[in-house]
């Protein structure tokens, strides 16, 4: 097993960071035969576009101007779209937006006659409808001008709020995006502007993102899919965008792994880290631990990834070269290649019994003859080189016996072996803690 070094530390954060557009998007539903089923738009293929050929949902970017078309909207203002959006402010905007781009892109307009019913387009003549389409993509005033003469109003009260996602740092682009969803308005059907937009389908959430089907999705596509894919009718998914009272930022993270770079979304373990490692999103953290994986997660602490099912390694000091090593690996692993310095001390995780004790002895005198084995009792405070490790006990091992974890008080960062809880108080504030999975996680008390 050959140990795989890593940058060994974090570049410094870019002095240029990108901008941030803000968009809005919407996400059509109907119920069917075979249950609900969602719009998805084909983007046309075109260079330079991260989103090139993908399936997505009708959306685009909040206009500068879209604010003038508060004067036009109904059901919702932009005090109540602001709060509901958690802004100070114009927040009634980003509804306005996704209203005017699904007409732009789809052909569907979410708008409310005198009588407080939505519009049914295919009344219209065909001549007629394509003029108003065309009229409005020259720009808000036209769109604006068009409502006023036929006496409608922009149905904000059809559309609920649903997610707010944020482009990964290090994407050529990024959008801060609010997703709102709405039913399929009546009387009225999809046409594809043809130069944006290519192609639309009706899919349930499931059969959208089974490979089979071959769509390319970015990630916020699929795991918008994947969430949708929960509810059975438009209803029972509406009734509870409704009921949300609190709806969370989600920026993924890119990181590198056994399947290339990809997003990490914020429920996955690696996800924390990555955010430490490299907050400006190159792309060179990792969201897997290979075996023999090197990583330096800061000055005082390198990580050597351990088999499956057994403990990471940590490599904790620093000062004049000089090291701890909480859990080595057993004969025949690459640590001794991955040692940033001279390896001092030894220390594990372990419950102390014969067995724990004989082993660790025995790695001493095959690998680190040069270190001294420790074994401190819970309530202990090691002073090594540069690190003061204090010593906390976890609760009785399998066998009855105590184990141990490590905190180190520098940087708050917990060594937890293979348990699965820290031993840690609320009073104690550690931010940093290193489960069973070995990956670093933000956690405070």
């Amino acid at each position: 097993m050959n140990a795989k070094p890593q940058a060994a530390a974090p570049a410094p954060p870019s002095s240029v960071p990108r901008p941030i557009r803000t968009a809005a998007s919407l996400i059509l539903l109907r119920d069917s035969a075979q249950g609900m089923e969602v719009l998805l738009l084909r983007r046309a293929e075109k260079a330079n576009d991260q989103n090139s050929g993908a399936s997505v949902f009708p959306g685009g970017v909040v206009d500068t101007h879209d604010r003038s078309l508060h004067l036009m909207c109904k059901g919702l203002d932009d005090r109540g779209a602001s709060t509901r959006l958690g802004m100070p402010e114009g927040g009634l905007d980003y509804y306005a937006a996704a209203v005017r781009e699904c007409f732009e892109e789809a052909g569907i307009l979410f708008a409310s006659d005198s009588e407080d019913r939505l519009v049914e387009l295919d009344r219209l003549p065909a001549g007629r409808l394509e003029a108003m389409r065309h009229a409005a993509e020259q720009g808000t005033d036209a769109l604006l001008a068009m409502c006023d003469a036929e006496g409608w109003r922009l149905a904000m009260d059809r559309l609920a709020y649903f997610s707010h996602w944020l482009t990964p740092p290090g994407m050529p682009r990024r959008f801060d995006t609010r997703f709102f969803i709405a039913a399929m308005p009546p009387a009225q059907n999809v046409k594809p502007d043809g130069r944006e937009i290519v192609e639309h389908m009706w899919l349930k959430p499931a059969e959208a993102i089974d490979p089979r089907r071959g769509l390319k999705l970015m990630n916020v596509t699929r795991r918008t899919l994947e969430q949708l894919a929960r509810f059975d009718s438009a209803d029972h998914c509406m009734a509870h965008a409704h009921a949300l009272t609190e709806i969370p930022l989600n920026m993924p993270r890119l990181a590198d792994g056994p399947a290339g770079r990809r997003a990490v979304n914020i429920e996955e373990a690696a996800y924390e880290e990555i955010g430490r490692l490299d907050p400006d999103g190159r792309g060179d953290a990792r969201y897997a631990l290979e075996a023999g994986l090197v990583t330096q997660l800061s000055a005082r602490i390198h990580r050597v990834a351990g088999e499956d099912g057994s403990p990471h390694s940590y490599f904790v000091g620093g000062e004049d070269g000089q090291w701890a090593l909480i859990d080595p690996a057993g004969r025949g692993s690459a640590q001794g290649q991955a040692a940033p310095g001279s390896v001092r001390w030894l220390l594990s995780t372990a419950a102390r019994t014969q067995e724990s004790a004989a082993a660790l002895g025995e790695l001493q005198s095959s690998s680190w003859p040069d270190a001294t084995v420790l074994w401190p009792e819970p309530g202990d405070t090691l002073e090594l080189s540069g690190a003061t490790l204090r010593v906390l006990q976890p609760g009785p091992a399998a066998d009855g016996a105590a184990a141990r974890q490590f905190l180190l008080a520098e940087e708050r960062t917990l060594f937890t072996g293979t348990a699965a809880m820290p031993a840690v108080h609320a009073d104690e504030k550690v931010e940093w803690i290193a489960p069973a999975n070995g990956f670093i996680f933000r956690w405070i008390g």
